[in-house]
């Protein structure tokens, strides 16, 4: 099998899928490497990096595409760039398939073979395959650093002759693997951090980190069986508002982080919260280009309202090339490990993974959630 790694378009892209320290284990799996010139320039990977690793650089994305019998890619694909791929070849990329309806069929029309890396399930063996989780640990990692770069205070307690800096208080928003990463840092950072979450499950992850857990006076617990968060009920909702308002009004800078799978996110963060905070404080939303968690962000942008600056954040883990790619590129040797054999692509249907995270083949929609999201017209 030989793996095509293209250029990504979007203008802020900086990371590569696959980096040349992953060709070297690819080749003694079977697995061939062809990469579109100046694929990794962003994230410090030169051409020459790949070719001494024993990849094959071809001048254009069609040349690499036509010399491969895979391609895969770090951002979710265009139409466009679907019907560029090779009728019956295989992709491995994001795809957000239970809302790009058509780019799944488009998929399936072209008979791709096409894997879902936003699909991997959450299961132990699959953790190393869970590009969601590494990136969300760099963009977790990079919103704290951000925020304290735009904060008009120190974040540690500092104790000068000029007498003593309180430290900052940081609120994470959301306990997953980019909140877990935001606590990490602030504490790293010197700051004192709270952390909220609807999974009660997390309290002690939160405390081990050294971080407060703000809790909300109710039994109803909203973690599902995959780990994720679900929705709660109105009333939950109420007294949640009412500890995290408690919370944001203390707050020098607010991680918000919280995501409900295929859903928009939820806004916790309201801009009466908002006024109430300290002029100078900043809020940084990871949830900006799902809706937002608080009101009033804007994807890409940075806003000022009431004194408070609120980052839209998107690409965070962009921002971080060179560990963000390597990471990326770790976990998609094991999930290409995980679907070949003597470098040819096996399909399980019976396996955990490849079931989990298998959208199309063979010109039909085989993942069953997908499959009712597209004939619905559900998101």
């Amino acid at each position: 099998m030989r793996i095509a790694v293209l250029k990504e378009a979007a203008v802020h892209e900086r990371r590569v899928p696959i980096v040349p320290d992953s060709v070297k284990r690819l080749g003694q799996k079977k697995i061939e490497v062809v990469v579109e010139s100046g694929a990794g320039e962003r994230a410090l990977a030169s051409d020459a990096d790949y070719t001494k690793e024993g990849a094959k650089v071809e001048p254009g994305a069609a040349e690499t595409i036509a010399a491969a019998d895979a391609v895969m890619r770090l951002r979710v694909p265009t139409i466009e760039e679907v019907n560029g791929l090779k009728e019956g070849s295989t992709l491995f990329a994001p795809l957000l398939p239970l809302v790009n309806h058509e780019l799944v069929k488009a998929l399936a029309a072209k008979k791709v073979t096409a894997f879902a890396v936003d699909f991997i399930p959450r299961t132990t063996v699959a953790q190393m395959m869970d590009v969601l989780s590494s990136q969300a640990t760099a963009a977790g990692y990079h919103a704290v650093v951000h925020a304290a770069g735009l904060l008009p205070r120190f974040f540690p307690m500092l104790i000068t002759a000029a007498g003593t800096i309180a430290p900052a208080t940081l609120l994470v928003l959301g306990a997953g693997v980019a909140g877990l990463s935001a606590i990490g840092t602030g504490k790293r950072l010197g700051a004192r951090v709270e952390a909220f979450d609807v999974r009660k499950v997390v309290k002690e992850q939160v405390e081990s980190l050294g971080a407060k857990f703000v809790e909300v006076d109710s039994d109803e617990d909203a973690q599902t069986a995959g780990g994720y968060a679900k929705e709660v009920s109105e009333a939950y909702k109420q007294k949640q508002a009412d500890a995290i308002a408690k919370h944001v009004a203390k707050a020098d800078a607010v991680i918000c982080t919280a995501l409900i799978p295929g859903k928009k996110a939820p806004v916790l963060v309201t801009d009466a919260m908002i006024a109430a905070m300290k002029p100078g404080s900043v809020i940084v939303d990871l949830a900006a280009e799902q809706g937002g968690n608080c009101e009033g962000s804007e994807a890409g942008k940075t806003v000022v309202k009431h004194g408070v600056s609120i980052v839209g954040a998107v690409d965070l883990p962009s921002n971080l090339a060179v560990h963000a790619s390597q990471m990326w590129s770790r976990n998609m040797e094991k999930l290409l490990f995980h679907v070949s054999k003597d470098g040819a692509l096996k399909i399980d249907d019976k396996d955990e993974i490849t079931k989990g995270c298998l959208i199309t083949h063979g010109g039909e929609i085989v993942q069953d959630r997908v499959k009712e999201a597209v004939a619905g017209g559900a998101t």
